[in-house]
């Protein structure tokens, strides 16, 4: 089995799951590892914020878990930070007072709106919304946002859009996508495996195969695993298909972070 370095405890506002709970289930499946990586997006554009994080709080409930079960599984300690252009001072400032092992940047609010809600693609087609989210990327990544290890879930949009996956494919939108990795590459930062396309029904995982090969085949070595999991029924989810996904993509390791410093492991 393999790391799980993407999941979601109680920590985050939207998870109702306790981290031991998780932990145990981790052990129960016989992973090697886990990492959480708790939501911090500082201001999404709902009233109260439901995805603020108490982190002094986390971070000593994650130190206590880790050593409760020290001798069954590593735990290691991470977070999801929402980039967003304007708030890269201050993830940068936080990212400097708290020892995370790894830190996952995310797209989840687009110019103030979030892909989840329909109003995101109201009044417009689902290419252009999906040409906006990827172009948001790209900003993030070229305006000082890369105080991260790894881009989360790269193409998260069409787990959500009118017609999901059905009229999306790598191709139609390499003109943004290609930017994006080449740009990750030139910082040293990787991506990820995220298998939540796969319990999204999507048949693929976020981001897909195409993409994963094509940043491979570009010069890109990090690549972490997660499941997105905010509970226990997903952890580790369809990591059956994933050693020989990374395989096919060119890949013989995947990479665990710990205190930011990328270890990288055989498949």
């Amino acid at each position: 089995m393999l790391w799980d370095t993407h999941m979601h405890s109680s920590f985050s506002g939207d998870s109702k799951t306790s981290p031991e709970d998780l932990i145990c289930c981790a052990i129960e499946k016989k992973l090697p590892g886990i990492c959480f990586t708790e939501h911090l997006d500082l201001d999404f554009p709902e009233d109260p914020n439901p995805f603020l994080l108490d982190i002094p709080d986390y971070l000593a409930s994650a130190a206590r878990l880790a050593g409760q079960y020290k001798d069954r599984i590593p735990v290691r300690a991470g977070i999801e930070l929402g980039l967003q252009p304007h708030l890269a001072a201050r993830h940068a400032a936080l990212l400097n007072k708290y020892p995370f092992d790894f830190v996952i940047g995310s797209s989840h609010v687009v110019h103030g709106r979030d892909p989840y809600y329909p109003d995101f693609y109201e009044g417009r087609t689902e290419e252009e919304c999906y040409r906006e989210y990827f172009a948001s990327i790209l900003e993030n990544i070229c305006t000082d946002c890369s105080d991260f290890d790894v881009y989360g879930h790269i193409d998260y949009v069409v787990r959500y859009g009118p017609e999901r996956n059905k009229n999306y494919s790598y191709r139609k939108y390499q003109d943004l996508i290609d930017p994006i990795l080449t740009a990750l590459i030139e910082r040293g930062k990787g991506i990820e495996v995220n298998t939540g396309g796969f319990s999204y029904g999507l048949g693929h995982p976020n981001p897909t195969e195409e993409i994963i090969a094509r940043y491979r085949a570009l010069g890109g070595e990090i690549i972490t695993i997660g499941s997105d999991a905010h509970d226990t029924a997903h952890v580790a989810f369809a990591f059956e298909r994933v050693t020989g996904l990374l395989k096919n993509c060119g890949f013989t390791c995947y990479t665990v972070f710990k205190k930011r410093k990328p270890e990288f492991i055989r498949l």
